[in-house]
């Protein structure tokens, strides 16, 4: 069992206890399940409080029933996200210590410090590149399904918002095995109130970013930076590009739109996102943005929370309500954000001097070059997009497939979307008139960053 897949095991164990109302009272006998770990029982001690949200800071002699309650009560996943399980570190040798160091996209962003690597958070991208290349498993992103649990529990109203790039990862033939409403059956099963695609989101995001276009991009010189969805690639941008991020659009992502909007309609409520991005947990907890998602889970810790609790998802009656629009839907692959922007431009302004003229980067090193270039004035492009991962969303280190198949599945459901573009999306309509009767303030709020 590598570590990989030993994370996951032991987060099965956590979230089956949780739901079995035993978690404090057996939690201490989860470390002895996987002995043969390296780093030993320590190390599977401080798997366990990573699997809770907790940072890895457990001693030999830890009782982690203790930790349960301090679990529970966390009302957010301290910062950092992605943390070293030292224990581990410990039976790395200096060799394999480089692959972790190696998959940064900056070298003085990820330094080793005698037997373990340090990640700066201040300069981190939180883009979970280093987590798949530990040999050992030692470096993992925390999970927030425990804090989340309770609200669960409780009966508070809790929306799940799944990301465009849920098509096909919790079955591979979408249409036919598992639907979007069969994982909104399955949702509810567990506690949810409710399932909405946050390709729905994508869609009012679209219209926002096209008027945005529209009213700045006037001579051949301008161009506008969308942030789409993907946050590493904003980290990027503002970490280390500076200069250009007064062409970054005001619009959020629409992962943040969707819990801004849900909130707005359901004020008592809790939020979670899924998807397939571990920087997805750093950007709930932003300065400018915490608020809208209360928690991020990802589309393996949720295929292990099914496996608990031996939820047949291709059994579950289909409670499908059609919410998005393929331009929405497609937000999930590379080059998805910009045709969604382009063919609604042309809708509400079809006889623009300037046109638009995109360009797109794939995965991190290609966003770097594609900065460089626009910094040298190298870009003719106006509408400039990056997505962090290789294929985009789809590509996210938590996927449960390979990027082609998840481009695939996402096209394939894109395809059978009601409405063609975002502009025609009666379900988008509905909700800008209820945002529309909102105060000015408030409706800027929702969908600007502040």
């Amino acid at each position: 069992m590598n570590g990989s897949q030993r994370r996951m095991e032991v987060f099965k164990e956590i979230a089956r206890l949780t739901f079995n109302n035993q978690l404090k009272e057996r939690i201490d006998q989860v470390p002895y399940m996987f002995e043969e770990s390296p780093g030993g029982i320590t190390a599977v001690k401080n798997e366990v409080l990573v699997a809770m949200g907790l940072n890895p800071t457990a001693h030999a002699d830890i009782e982690l029933s203790r930790e349960v309650d301090a679990a529970l009560n966390l009302d957010e996943i301290e910062l950092p996200l992605v943390t070293v399980n030292k224990s581990i570190c410990s039976e790395c040798n200096q060799e394999d210590r480089r692959e972790c160091q190696n998959s940064c996209t900056y070298d003085r962003d990820f330094e080793t410090s005698g037997l373990h690597p340090i990640i700066e958070n201040g300069k981190c991208l939180s883009c979970g590149k280093c987590i798949p290349r530990c040999p050992l498993g030692a470096i993992n992103d925390k999970i927030e399904f425990i804090p989340m649990s309770k609200y669960l529990e409780k009966g508070v109203p809790v929306y799940a918002a799944v990301a465009p790039a849920i098509a096909g990862q919790f079955g591979r033939d979408v249409s036919r095995d598992v639907s979007m409403g069969k994982l909104r059956s399955a949702l509810k099963s567990i506690g949810f109130a409710d399932m909405v695609e946050v390709a729905l989101f994508a869609d009012m995001v679209t219209l926002k970013e096209a008027d945005e276009f529209n009213m700045l991009v006037k001579t051949k010189d301008d161009f506008l930076i969308t942030s789409c969805c993907c946050p590493i690639w904003v980290n990027l941008l503002t970490k280390h590009y500076g200069k250009l991020y007064e062409r970054l659009t005001k619009t959020v992502s629409p992962m943040i739109a969707s819990g801004r909007i849900i909130k707005a309609i359901f004020p008592d409520s809790k939020t979670v996102f899924i998807g397939p991005c571990v920087a997805k947990k750093a950007e709930a907890k932003h300065s400018d943005l915490k608020g809208a998602i209360d928690y991020v889970l990802t589309f393996n810790e949720l295929s292990e929370v099914f496996k608990a609790l031996e939820i047949d998802l291709k059994s579950l009656p289909d409670d499908n309500k059609e919410q998005s629009s393929y331009g929405g839907r497609t937000y999930a692959r590379t080059g998805g954000v910009s045709q969604a922007v382009e063919t609604t431009l042309e809708r509400i302004a079809p006889g623009r001097t300037v046109k638009f003229k995109a360009i797109q980067a794939d995965g991190v090193g290609e966003c770097k070059k594609l900065l460089d270039s626009i910094k040298s004035g190298k870009v003719e492009a106006n509408f400039i997009e990056g997505m962090g991962c290789k294929g985009g969303c789809v590509g996210g280190p938590r996927a449960n497939m390979e990027p082609e198949e998840g481009k695939r599945c996402v096209e394939e459901y894109g395809h059978k979307a009601p409405f063609a573009d975002p502009i025609d999306n009666i379900n988008v309509r509905q909700l800008l008139k209820y945002l529309e009767s909102l105060e000015k303030e408030q409706f800027d709020r929702l969908l600007l960053r502040q």
